[in-house]
């Protein structure tokens, strides 16, 4: 690994970081929250359409070990819905929703630890895949980040979380990359196929079903679309 691709896996650690730092004084009421989330998601589904299905084409890996890798990815994301709404449940059953509650904050940090995979997978497929990937899901932890606060993380517990998400996310980008440096197309094509149904799940089960929980904007499409061609767009000027 060269310093290059380092540097760019540093970025979406560094901001979640300043996500984090930034909710620490500034609160964003739940319009402004739903508006960053559209812009999120168009941002996603960008990388997702952009860059992983056309590199998971390229890797010409079979198409059965494509199919059940997604498959497998879907179920996997799946369970962890599953867990997560027991978690909530149970949060709600002992009155802790207003703190911080440590199985759904476990659930956050398996997520991101999947992004930072999904991103150490994009570097080991070579190319731009891994950039793309680290500077799509840059935008996703920035809200995280801006999502953590709460009556029970303010201030410096934010920061130190944020700083932990981050943490996460480049060990993991790390060990994704370290783990299948070398690895057959098959593997490689494999893995990418799993990370896209997580990225499908990031898109429909989590940003634009917590962005419509409140009463929506007609802005929030145009975001929506902005953010898949902000996207886009850098993709397409780089080229």
């Amino acid at each position: 690994m060269n310093t290059h691709d380092l540097l760019i896996m540093s970025i979406p650690a560094l901001v979640a970081l300043g996500g984090g730092f930034l909710a620490s004084f500034w609160k964003p009421d739940h319009q402004t929250r739903s508006l960053i989330q559209h812009f999120a998601a168009g941002v996603v589904l960008a990388a997702l359409a952009v860059e992983l299905l056309p590199e998971i084409s390229r890797e010409h890996a079979p198409g059965p070990v494509l199919i059940g890798a997604f498959a497998l990815g879907s179920l996997f994301m799946y369970g962890l819905k599953l867990w997560s709404m027991h978690l909530e449940h149970e949060a709600e059953a002992s009155g802790a929703t207003d703190g911080l509650n440590t199985g759904l904050l476990l659930a956050t940090f398996i997520d991101v630890a999947m992004d930072g995979f999904i991103i150490g997978a994009g570097f080991a497929a070579g190319g731009e895949t891994g950039t793309i990937l680290a500077l799509g899901l840059s935008v996703e932890l920035l809200f995280l980040g801006l999502a953590l606060s709460s009556a029970a993380t303010a201030g410096w517990r934010i920061v130190a979380l944020s700083g932990a998400l981050g943490a996460t996310v480049l060990g993991t980008a790390l060990a994704g990359n370290l783990l299948l440096a070398g690895a057959s197309h098959a593997l490689i094509g494999g893995t990418l196929a799993f990370s896209a149904a997580a990225l499908l799940y990031l898109v429909t089960e989590e940003l634009l079903m917590e962005a419509h929980e409140v009463e929506e904007k007609p802005v929030s499409t145009l975001v929506l679309f902005g953010g898949f061609l902000a996207f886009w767009s850098i993709q397409l000027l780089g080229q």
